[in-house]
Parts: structure tokens; C-alpha cells; sequence
């Protein structure tokens, strides 16, 4: 009897742990979309944009998405903190590509730095396939449920990229 207590305590604490990964990561999502949302019909909608720039509506049931799967992968590696010694490591490399996804917002709509967003995609970017790398250590799953994210950073790069050839800044 003991033994099944402790498992389902166990159990939960697993649910528990993804519930918490799932609110951290859309909580800062809600957060960057902040300085995103009142921006898309101000600012934004005065930018020259490229042909290929999706509808408006398309970017929150994207991020929305893209963001429950980085809070699986998380918890994925999470569940397998004990398996490998880099947990730290991989915590921090973690943490700095969300801070570089919330910069994003920050500075491409919050500050109306087209050029400083670029930078900071690129660093997200980068950080991503760092993220996966360190993700695949623990999970594969984990590694490969960033793939969608890290083709969508791609696609915004480029996005971002011709926004800026388009309107000079």
C-alpha cells in the first residue's frame, strides 16, 4: 500500500511539474504579447510588408501552440534531470532562449527597433538549436518537439529580415 502511495504521489508531482512548465512558458507569452497586440493595428500596420507576411489572426494560435510544445519539451527534460550531469546547463541555455523570445516582442514592437529584432531573432535563432542540442542529451522527443518552433524563428527571421529592406530602417 505504501508503495502505491508513493507512486501516485510521484505521478502527480509529474503532472504537476508540466502543468507549471505550461504556465511559465504561455505566462510569458501572454506577457510579450503585451507589447505585440495593441502594436499589430498601430504601428505594425503601417510597415511595409513582404508578400508572403501571414494574416494577423495567424500569429497567436502559432505562438500559442509553438509555446505548448517548448513547455513539453522542457518538462520532458525535466523528467529526466537525473540522467545526465549538464541539467544545469540546460536549465540556463533554456532560460535564455525564452528571455531572447520575449525580447523579440520587446524590441521589434515594444521599442519599434526593426533592426534590434533582427539581431535578437538571430540570437533566439541560434539559441534554439543550442536549446536542442542540450534538449536531445536528456529526450529526444524534447529535442525534436523545438523543430516546429525553431522552422517558425526561421520563417519570422526572414519575415523580419525583408520588413527591414522594406521600410529602411
Amino acid at each position: 500500500m505504501a508503495t502505491l502511495y508513493v507512486q501516485q504521489k510521484a505521478g502527480a508531482g509529474k503532472w504537476l511539474a508540466l502543468i507549471l512548465s505550461i504556465l511559465i512558458t504561455e505566462g510569458i507569452a501572454f506577457t510579450a504579447s503585451m507589447f505585440t497586440r495593441p502594436e499589430i493595428s498601430g504601428w505594425y500596420a503601417t510597415l511595409t510588408k513582404p508578400s508572403f507576411n501571414p494574416p494577423n489572426w495567424l500569429f497567436a494560435p502559432v505562438w500559442t501552440t509553438l509555446y505548448l510544445l517548448i513547455a513539453i519539451a522542457a518538462w520532458l527534460v525535466w523528467k529526466n534531470r537525473h540522467l545526465h550531469q549538464a541539467f544545469g546547463t540546460v536549465v540556463f541555455v533554456y532560460v535564455i532562449q525564452l528571455a531572447l523570445n520575449f525580447s523579440w516582442s520587446f524590441v521589434f514592437f515594444g521599442m519599434h527597433q526593426i533592426l534590434g529584432g533582427l539581431i535578437v531573432i538571430a540570437l533566439l535563432w541560434l539559441s534554439i538549436i543550442v536549446n536542442m542540442f542540450y534538449f536531445s542529451k536528456f529526450s529526444k522527443p524534447a529535442a525534436w518537439l523545438l523543430l516546429p518552433y525553431l522552422l517558425w524563428v526561421s520563417f519570422a527571421s526572414v519575415l523580419n529580415f525583408y520588413i527591414y529592406l522594406l521600410n529602411g530602417q
